[in-house]
């Protein structure tokens, strides 16, 4: 999981950047299936935008991490002052689970965060999230080409 914090100042420049290498007939840049070259090209783009990601970790079955890694990055989002915190939307259920675990978050910090879910082909800032979390998973020359850019990494293994 990645969180990807951008300032308001920066977030159309973001965007633009993101939309730039878009293939025609895409509807996002999603690292999985880009071909090596792009992911170069996209990873050196992002490491000198105006902005940091920080990537949560956890080993397991898929919504058991993401129910301990959430709170993680709420946490961290509220304690770095964030005022809007969008997800990229998954099934009704699930995005249930996280409003549950992101309201009880906020309400317990009364942040006044708003948080939403969007489809990741509407909004090109998830598709940094996307990138910089591959960047990572990938480790090696892909962490250094992001190294900019890199926050905090919470590991919590095993789960």
């Amino acid at each position: 999981m990645a969180a990807v914090l951008i300032a308001p100042s920066a977030l159309h420049s973001t965007r633009s950047m993101m939309r730039g290498p878009l293939l025609p007939g895409s509807r996002r840049v999603h690292f999985k299936t880009e071909k090596p070259a792009r992911r170069k090209l996209i990873a050196d783009r992002l490491a000198c935008c105006d902005l940091v990601v920080n990537i949560y970790v956890g080993h397991g079955k898929s919504e058991r991490v993401r129910a301990r890694l959430l709170p993680l990055l709420v946490e961290d989002a509220i304690g770095a002052g964030v005022t809007r915190l969008v997800l990229d939307s998954r099934d009704p259920v699930a995005n249930g689970r996280d409003r549950l675990v992101i309201g009880t978050r906020t309400k317990a910090h009364d942040a006044g965060l708003v948080y939403e879910h969007i489809q990741s082909s509407s909004e090109p800032a998830l598709w940094v999230s996307d990138a910089l979390a591959w960047c990572h998973g990938a480790g090696n020359d892909w962490k250094r080409r992001i190294a900019p850019v890199m926050g905090t990494v919470v590991n919590l293994g095993q789960l």
